[in-house]
C-alpha cells in the first residue's frame, strides 16, 4: 500500500470518518489540515489534474464565502478556471473535503467509505 496524504477539516464528520477507516485499514498516511496549511494555487491545480476534475467540481458552493463571491453565477469554462482556483486558494473552506492523494499520482474526494476504500485499493 502506498503512502497517502489526506486533506481534512477536523470539524468535518466525513473527514473524521475517512480517518477512522484509514486507521482501521492500517493505512500509511499523513494529515494535512488544509484550513491551517492552505494549499497554493499550484497545489490545487495538481490535485485537480490527479482527480480528473475541474475546480467547480470540488467547490463547496453552499459556504458563506461562496455566496459572498457569487460563485453560482461564475462561468464554468476553461477561461474561468484560474478564477475558480484562485478563489479556492484564497478561501480554503470552499474546497470539498476530505481529499486523499496517493504517492502513485492518484487522488479521490473521499466523502464516502467507498471512495476511501477506492483510495486504499490503488
Amino acid at each position: 500500500m502506498c503512502g497517502m496524504e489526506i486533506w481534512i477539516n477536523p470539524a468535518c464528520s466525513k473527514c473524521r470518518s475517512a480517518i477512522s477507516l484509514l486507521d482501521a485499514e492500517g493505512a500509511d498516511y499523513t494529515v494535512r489540515r488544509y484550513l491551517e496549511d492552505v494549499p497554493s494555487a499550484a497545489e490545487i491545480r495538481e490535485v485537480l489534474t490527479r482527480l480528473g476534475l475541474e475546480p467547480w467540481d470540488i467547490t463547496r458552493t453552499q459556504e458563506a464565502a461562496a455566496k459572498e463571491l457569487g460563485l453560482k453565477d461564475w462561468a464554468r469554462d476553461e477561461a474561468s478556471r484560474d478564477r475558480w482556483i484562485t478563489a479556492l486558494a484564497e478561501h480554503p473552506k470552499l474546497i470539498q473535503r476530505p481529499i486523499i492523494t496517493a504517492d502513485d499520482g492518484t487522488a479521490v474526494v473521499a466523502r464516502s467509505d467507498e471512495a476511501v476504500r477506492d483510495a486504499l485499493s490503488r
